[in-house]
């Protein structure tokens, strides 16, 4: 078997050696060139197994390119890396037909497998070309943060897909945006959207909203009225706050999923129907399984692909841009322009973030509406920190009791449900919300490895890491990246 070919082009020269490098020990012949120019012209005279490409070139950009690399030589696979790190990069990489999409800094054993299952998978057909959008333009998800990387991944896998997806995530985490971007960037774009949140409509009431209902079918239905399914015929529909959805609706989702089917409520003929799901929930699904308040099958059915969206306080490399999103859309709705000052910002960096990515947006909304100066200062964004905390505190306060952060916990939890009381499972919720930022700390202290920090925490090997299972915790290693 003839060696393959891999064409690098990255005009770090750094970058080019370690790859160089790392590609002739894995079996593989590599051609590195620090421009486009050089690269097309191996390209066009057919030359290459596989390219991998950083976006921006010294003489012009990878993604100008691609259209016409797919062109002349659609079998041949592309990998795309990139600095730039943010959602719009990874969706159009994957709109232009790219294999993968890598950003830095990248680990050099995760290349190596994307470049062996991308010449094993070489015969491909290829993707479609892309919609040609500028890529800055209106971006649905903002963050650069390692975090956020696998997450816009797996959603530009997505796309082209009607899988049925989870996200999961704390409240204000974005999981409705999440949604959002799957419909507007997927191939139901041209579909309606529709949500539903199962937490804000009367139990009763569920079944009707979901399916619509005839006329007479129950006290005031005077007219026939359409459910969300129909509603969302050709497009998605986004189901929010899944585990709050009573078991008897549970039973007929169930239904229409496996039948692709459903009637309205009080009708007798069956409606077809297509639609794609999108699930999501602030709440552990298996323990909800575990106390037989949600559907295990139902569970299987909806998570098809899951998503957790970390919060805001492991992302919190991406508050600067988040806030500096929040301040451009504040100065579009008539907002004087505003910046934070880098002291102001490092403070906002040291904060826990209760509410995430919503309680940050609401904060950078009052710093533009509230206050005159073009600089928000330190004095400013404490000043509001510690007026609008109601369970948390920057970091630079000193010790926090932890028996005061639970208990302003609950107090919002049962503010949520009121005037009701909320569901059961309360005890588990708040051990819950103790429990994965401590495993997840101790874990990253000590670099991924368990039996390190199962000692450190004083439980069994076997007992964390059924632990971190239940949670969903990624475990980071620390290795050796490139930049």
């Amino acid at each position: 078997m003839s060696t393959q070919t891999i064409l690098l082009a990255d005009d770090d020269a750094a970058i080019r050696m370690v790859l160089n490098q790392a590609l002739s020990r894995a079996g593989y012949e590599v051609r590195p060139t620090g421009n486009i120019s050089t690269m097309w012209n191996w390209i066009s005279r057919g030359e290459g197994d596989l390219l991998i490409t950083d976006v921006s070139m010294p003489d012009g950009n990878a993604f100008d390119v691609m259209p016409k690399i797919k062109k002349m030589r659609p079998e041949l696979p592309i990998v795309v890396m990139s600095a730039q790190n943010t959602f719009m990069t990874a969706i159009r990489a994957s709109e232009l037909g790219a294999y993968e999409y890598l950003p830095k800094p990248f680990d050099i054993t995760e290349v190596l497998a994307v470049v062996g299952r991308a010449l094993a998978d070489a015969r491909r057909p290829p993707r479609p070309e892309g919609r040609g959008e500028d890529p800055n333009d209106n971006m649905p998800l903002v963050g650069r943060s390692a975090a956020m990387q696998d997450i816009y991944r797996a959603l530009a896998r997505l796309m082209q897909t009607d899988l049925s997806v989870m996200i999961t995530g704390e409240s204000g985490t974005g999981k409705e945006l999440v949604a959002k971007a799957l419909h507007n960037f997927g191939k139901r774009k041209n579909g309606p959207f529709v949500a539903i949140n199962m937490a804000a409509i009367p139990r009763d009431l569920i079944e009707a909203e979901l399916f619509g209902h005839e006329k007479g079918a129950f006290t005031g239905a005077t007219t026939r009225s359409s459910g969300r399914f129909e509603q969302a015929e050709g497009g998605t529909l986004f189901l929010d706050e899944i585990g709050d959805m009573p078991m008897d609706a549970q039973t007929r989702l169930l239904r229409v999923l496996q039948e692709g089917e459903y009637t309205m409520v009080g009708g007798r003929t069956a409606i077809r129907t297509d639609v794609r799901i999108v699930a999501a929930t602030h709440r552990d699904l298996s323990q909800l399984i575990r106390q037989g308040l949600f559907r295990e099958d139902l569970y299987y059915r909806l998570n098809v692909v899951p998503i957790r969206l970390p919060p805001l306080r492991e992302r919190i490399d991406d508050v600067p841009d988040l806030a500096a999103s929040f301040l451009k859309t504040a100065q579009r709705d008539g907002e004087p322009p505003k910046v934070i000052s880098p002291e102001a910002m490092r403070v906002m960096q040291q904060y826990h973030w209760p509410g995430n990515v919503r309680e940050l947006e609401n904060l950078v909304r009052r710093l533009s509406a509230l206050y005159a100066d073009e600089t928000i200062s330190i004095e400013i964004v404490q000043n509001e920190l510690n007026l609008a905390d109601r369970g948390s505190f920057p970091a630079q306060s000193g010790a926090v009791d932890i028996s005061t952060v639970i208990e302003s916990e609950l107090a919002e939890l049962f503010r949520e449900y009121e005037p009701n009381l909320p569901p059961p499972g309360v005890y588990q919720r708040v051990i819950d919300k103790v429990e994965v930022p401590l495993l997840s700390t101790v874990l990253n202290l000590c670099g991924g490895n368990q039996i390190k920090a199962a000692e450190l925490l004083g439980l069994n090997r076997n007992t964390l890491r059924k632990k971190v299972r239940g949670h969903g915790i990624e475990i980071v290693k620390h290795s050796r990246h490139l930049g």
